[in-house]
């Protein structure tokens, strides 16, 4: 029972984090009776809808409900020395000399920019000088401040402090998890249009989960049956067709046994006899 629960509850764990808060939700009231309390407790969904309100409210370009955030979880903020209050504020007073209401913007940074100037005094100054560059300006050390591309840093920066605070990974663990296994398996050959169905990096999703990941290091090559998928090595070694294409001994006298010792190339079609079959050595 145990078991069946923590796989349920895996599964939300994954949802959760990728953004998928209603399907969660959905997921739950489909358990079966008498736990479905205590799922939502562990899962802690309303932590992950007041995230999810936040990363709205900063796409929407208000600051609000992030401010709230940080003062809900200032000691947390301020153990890891983060510093997404004080681009919170700074995006704020940008807005504000964005409207050109420059008296308010001066206010506003002697109210909540000014104590942040001990630690981060040259950051500060350069958005200090945006009363003066204005938010038509050409300059790119200060054009760059006015751009809507720093909403989006903001966004992605709540995401990194809201895990951290939580103990949780940028990365849903199931990415994490299925990386670690397909970095022994990527190899070269599993790019190219032959690649056997058996490999899951034949599938295309595999494929884009292992694209950032090193190719697996093989200090020796490995001979696979392309017939049975079995090692060939001593004990099951290779043997060359006359075409030239190589199977496992095992594979070959068992299709000898069924054909009354006729061996057909499963790739190329070629009919032989068993006898013209050629060992070879792996070194």
């Amino acid at each position: 029972m145990m078991a069946m629960f923590k796989d349920q509850v895996g599964g939300v764990f994954h949802m959760i984090p990728a953004g998928k808060v209603a399907e969660c939700c959905v997921l739950l009231r489909k358990k079966m009776g008498g736990l479905e309390g205590t799922k939502q407790d562990l899962v802690d969904i309303d932590v992950f809808h007041e995230a999810k309100k936040v990363i709205a409210a900063l796409h929407n370009k208000e600051v609000a409900l992030a401010l709230a955030w940080c003062a809900e979880n200032k000691s947390k903020l301020k153990k890891s020395k983060s510093k997404f209050e004080f681009q919170l504020r700074l995006q704020e007073f940008i807005e504000l000399v964005r409207s050109d209401n420059n008296l308010r913007a001066i206010t506003y940074s002697r109210k909540y920019l000014a104590p942040w100037g001990a630690t981060h005094m040259k950051e500060l100054q350069r958005v200090m000088a945006t009363l003066a560059f204005k938010s038509n300006t050409e300059c790119t050390t200060y054009k760059v401040l006015f751009e809507s591309k720093q909403w989006d840093h903001l966004v992605e920066q709540f995401k990194h402090e809201f895990c951290k605070s939580y103990g949780m990974t940028l990365e849903p663990l199931l990415n994490i998890y299925l990386q670690a296994g397909l970095s022994a398996l990527k190899t070269p050959f599993c790019y190219e249009n032959d690649c056997t169905k058996e490999d899951p990096l034949s599938q295309e999703s595999f494929r884009k989960l292992a694209m950032q990941l090193p190719f697996s290091k093989q200090h020796h090559s490995k001979l696979v049956c392309y017939i049975n998928k079995e090692l060939m090595d001593t004990e099951n070694p290779p043997l060359v067709l006359p075409n030239g294409y190589v199977y496992s001994t095992k594979a070959l006298e068992e299709m000898a046994k069924k054909n009354d010792g006729i061996i057909t190339c499963p790739r190329s079609g070629l009919v032989c006899n068993f006898s013209e079959l050629v060992k070879a050595f792996i070194s």
